[in-house]
């Protein structure tokens, strides 16, 4: 039979066969897990018995569930917080390491070493830095101007912002190895001409680079957005004696979704967190290219 195709044909037959590898994995790695979490989130399943079908039980327990509201609101915290600062602060940085010539490779390695840095080690090492006197350093910084020490990890008004900034910091490197690239990617051509013009400094910001990097804004933004959704290692790593926090103040929706999945194996409830997790990055995901797309 693949003799008797025509060379169009045996082109579509071959792209397909290279594209079933990748669409198998989707389906496998990423679909079906998917199918079945919704599946068990209509279930009760403790991981050991048989499932029963509970309908919307699940749903039902975690619309009248307070601690889930405290984690759903920490959880738009994390984004909202960290999603516009750590856009600015990438953005400034990488604005003004484009314009520096001297030691530019060097300090650009600097910026994206955390990015490359185990999340984990990363959450052990600011979580020493908070620690109370003598072994904090910021608590030890802080006593020796006459500060009295903070509890950083122990407040439920400060501790949420103390996990969100190594978390901002960590993913900084890879945001302003992007920006970079928009930054490049903007012919000079449009600097120069504006420069005879005798444009402006702010307005040249305002009217061309801004604009022209709107693609790179975009990527940027669903991007650290999904990232802040979805935040875990730091948390949990940060609060390992009181995972959450102190009355569940630093508490996102996937680490409940993880204590709920594997220390109190209520799969089917876990299932159903997962569930509403999933429409949360839709729906943003989809809201923000809504709000950037090109008019």
């Amino acid at each position: 039979m693949y003799r008797n195709l025509s060379i169009h044909q045996k082109h579509i037959v071959w792209a397909w066969a290279f594209l079933a590898v990748p669409i198998l994995f989707y389906v496998v790695i990423r679909f079906y897990p998917t199918a079945n979490a919704m599946i068990i989130s209509f279930q009760d399943w403790n991981l050991l018995g048989d499932r029963v079908w509970t309908g919307l039980e699940n749903y039902d327990k975690l619309w009248n569930d307070p601690v889930f509201w405290k984690v759903f609101r920490n959880t738009f915290i994390y984004l909202l917080l960290g999603t516009p600062v750590s856009l600015v602060v990438s953005f400034i940085i990488a604005f003004h390491l484009d314009r520096l010539r001297f030691m530019h490779g060097f300090i650009r390695m600097l910026y994206f070493l955390p990015f490359m840095t185990s999340a984990v080690a990363m959450a052990w090492v600011w979580r020493w830095f908070y620690q109370p006197v003598p072994i904090g350093l910021f608590n030890n910084f802080l006593a020796t101007v006459g500060i009295p020490q903070i509890p950083f990890l122990r407040s439920t008004s400060l501790a949420l912002p103390a996990i969100l900034a190594p978390a901002v910091w960590a993913g900084l490197g890879f945001q302003v190895i992007i920006f970079m690239a928009g930054l490049r990617a903007i012919p000079r051509s449009y600097y120069e001409a504006a420069r005879i013009d005798g444009v402006s400094g702010w307005t040249i910001l305002w009217e061309i680079t801004i604009p022209l990097l709107k693609p790179t804004i975009v990527f940027i933004v669903v991007f650290s957005s999904i990232g802040f959704l979805r935040i875990f290692d730091h948390v949990y790593n940060m609060t390992t004696t009181d995972p959450g926090g102190p009355l569940n103040a630093t508490k996102p929706l996937v680490l409940m979704i993880y204590q709920t999945a594997f220390t109190d194996f209520n799969m089917g409830y876990a299932a159903a967190q997962t569930v509403v997790l999933f429409l949360i990055l839709l729906i943003v995901s989809l809201v923000q290219l809504r709000l950037f797309r090109d008019r």
